[in-house]
């Protein structure tokens, strides 16, 4: 139900999904090492009513792979040329995990960009000691999302690891064009992700220095909770409740890609969300 478009913005290429079928913007912001099509059944199931834009952010997918330039202003920046270029002057804008972090930062310097604000399990939001750095290779092998980075010797054996990971549980069809979008062919007949090792390195460097929630956000926006996700108790909560000023908690089924592995009910709670929002400014 979408189509795959490419813009250039000066200086990279963004690669993009849109469904342009309704007319309030909605903007999908995907996690670390993911990449537009995460979204696909959310889009689809919104396709209606909103006109929606999925890209893939730089460093991974289809879009521009510079050798340096993965700081989070980098990609606010991007985001801003793309809402230019779109001609929206604001949307309600849903971001998950790393891109959790990018959206409370631009928010707070730019809320006038945002029409409601959706922070789906956020990863990585506060500033971290810098000591953590030491544990970057660990945490480059271990983290499931990193994980399916590779490089591998096949195709299959790319598979066969992938169908461990917590994001392509249960292996559905839709985790599976997932994962195969998300996979090439690299030298010497070896596989890995399209996520490339420059932005996953800048990236790491990058959030380890600065806070995601140091002001009060006024924006709508909506806290999604998976029984089974990175925010589980209620300390972790806290920390947003205190700076988001209008916040409502859902909680739904499934792991930190809910929209993977439980996408209905996901998909029922971003739309009950949205409606709200529509009612409030009705």
């Amino acid at each position: 139900m979408f189509v795959r478009k490419t813009v250039n913005l000066s200086d990279i290429c963004l690669s993009y999904l849109e469904w342009k079928r309704g007319n309030p913007p909605l903007l999908l912001l995907h996690g670390l090492a993911d990449h537009s099509l995460v979204w696909s059944s959310l889009g689809d199931y919104l396709s209606m009513d909103y006109h929606i834009v999925a890209p893939d952010l730089r460093g991974h997918g289809d879009s521009s792979k510079p050798q340096s330039g993965y700081k989070i202003a980098d990609y606010i920046n991007d985001l801003e040329k793309l809402m230019n270029y779109l001609g929206w002057t604001a949307a309600n804008i849903l971001s998950h995990s790393w891109s959790a972090k990018l959206a409370v930062i631009w928010a707070t310097e730019n809320p006038k960009k945002f029409k409601s604000l959706m922070l789906i399990d956020p990863f990585f939001i506060y500033r971290m000691p810098s000591i953590l750095k030491v544990t970057f290779p660990i945490l480059y092998k271990f983290l499931p999302f990193l994980k399916a980075m590779g490089p591998f010797e096949s195709y299959e054996k790319a598979e066969i690891l992938a169908r461990s990971l917590k994001q392509y549980q249960g292996w559905t069809p839709l985790q599976q064009k997932v994962f195969q979008l998300g996979i090439e062919e690299k030298d010497e007949g070896k596989w890995g992700s399209k996520f490339v090792v420059q932005a996953r390195n800048e990236i790491f460097e990058d959030v380890i220095k600065c806070a995601g929630l140091t002001e009060s956000i006024e924006i709508p926006t909506l806290f999604i909770k998976p029984k089974k996700g990175l925010n589980r108790t209620s300390w972790q909560i806290k920390h947003y409740q205190t700076y988001l000023n209008n916040l409502n908690v859902k909680e739904v089924p499934g792991n930190h890609w809910a929209f993977l592995v439980e996408p209905e009910p996901f998909n029922q709670a971003i739309k009950a969300f949205l409606l709200d929002e529509q009612r409030s400014i009705a």
